[in-house]
């Protein structure tokens, strides 16, 4: 075989690069569009489950139940296996706990949602309210949208990864006034459940004009661990130093969500928080 020219092999070298570059794009297109344009079903819920006792430790032998309610990463976008975190926390719990029952009872989460329409959702829809109270677990994801879609703005002629930093740290307490709904709300409707809120990271650090970007999305981490303080059986556990120091081994082809590796990382610490 003749040996590649070194005009060739440059050829070869930029073709392989606009290809690499076109993909990542069409992956974190596919992440927006879930995020501007939200899908999802209404539960109905299951008068065949019956309402668990709440209160108490997981420790202590009783039967666990768990929900998760938010956004794409409760969904468990971007892991090929399609466990997500939700799964792996019910499989590491069976592990930890073998006496005791673990079962999932829903995963409600939503692509593209955001805190004020899961505020909504948990104040109209008898469904989420229904799986919620069946639970003595309750996990949840919330607020990345409301960030990435104010640092974006949704019009038309913006093009997808063009963040705006200074808007989203103008507009970060709009974001967090509904993350205090929401929690508010999740409250009302099953005060002693263990409720745990996963942490935001920022999936942009290896980008240079998007790394301080972590510094708003720590503040908001700061806001949410206050608000969550409040409340004695609320708990959050924190995500944005697994991905700032392991992007390219954390996050999917979109470089938005996590890989399955990276919801692993986070399920880890989730039964962590949970005693």
């Amino acid at each position: 075989m003749r040996p590649l020219s070194s005009g060739s092999l440059w050829k070869i070298i930029g073709v392989s690069a606009v290809l690499s570059t076109l993909l990542l794009l069409a992956g974190f297109g596919y992440a927006v569009k879930d995020m501007l344009y939200p899908k999802g079903e209404a539960f109905a819920g299951s008068a065949n489950v019956p309402a668990l006792p709440a209160g108490g430790k997981l420790s202590e032998g009783k039967d666990i139940s768990i929900t998760a309610i938010g956004d794409s990463l409760t969904k468990g976008t971007g892991d090929g296996s399609g466990e997500g975190y939700v799964k792996q926390v019910v499989a590491l719990l069976k592990k930890k706990y073998p006496d005791t029952s673990v079962r999932l009872n829903n995963n409600l989460a939503v692509n593209g949602l955001k805190a004020d329409r899961l505020e909504q959702l948990l104040e109209t829809d008898k469904g989420y309210g229904f799986a919620l109270r069946q639970a003595n677990v309750i996990l949840f994801t919330i607020g990345g949208n409301d960030l990435f879609q104010i640092a974006s703005g949704t019009s038309p002629g913006k093009a997808p990864g063009e963040l705006n930093l200074d808007q989203l740290k103008a507009e970060l307490p709009q974001g967090l006034n509904r993350l205090a709904q929401v929690v508010k709300r999740l409250h009302a409707i099953n005060p002693q459940a263990q409720i745990v809120y996963v942490g935001l990271y920022n999936p942009f650090y290896d980008i240079p004009e998007y790394r301080d970007g972590s510094l708003q999305i720590q503040q908001w981490n700061d806001r949410a661990y206050a608000l969550l303080h409040r409340y004695p059986n609320m708990t959050m556990v924190p995500t944005f130093d697994l991905f700032e120091n392991a992007i390219g081994r954390y996050l999917s082809s979109d470089h938005f969500h996590p890989n399955h590796d990276g919801y692993a990382q986070i399920a880890a610490r989730i039964v962590q928080s949970l005693e």
